[in-house]
């Protein structure tokens, strides 16, 4: 059964341009280091600055082990680091976990 994790985060008005940019080295990273599939999503409608990234895992354990090597590796961490530290306004970033029916 898959799973699906939303996360939502509004990116800094004053590091736009570095936050996207960011963001897009995070997708290739997890698309190409992991097992799940991570996806960009960016508004059409509601807040302006805020983004998405849309996670697909194989089910709740798959999604346990890959979050536990990405926070093993330091490459990946240094790229979060940077966007959770810089790029992001601080509290605005919510989760959401779903699975299909």
């Amino acid at each position: 059964m898959s799973v699906y994790v939303y996360q939502t985060f509004v990116i800094k008005q004053n590091k736009f341009k570095e936050g996207i940019e960011n963001l897009k080295e995070i997708k290739k990273f997890r698309n190409e280091n992991y097992d799940h599939k991570v996806e960009l999503l960016a508004p059409v409608s509601g807040g302006d600055h805020t983004y998405a990234l849309l996670s697909t895992y194989e089910g709740l354990a798959e999604m346990e082990l890959q979050n536990k090597r990405m926070f093993d590796d330091e490459e990946y961490l240094k790229l979060i680091g940077e966007f959770f530290l810089e790029n992001i306004a601080e509290g605005s970033m919510y989760t959401q976990i779903y699975r299909n029916i």
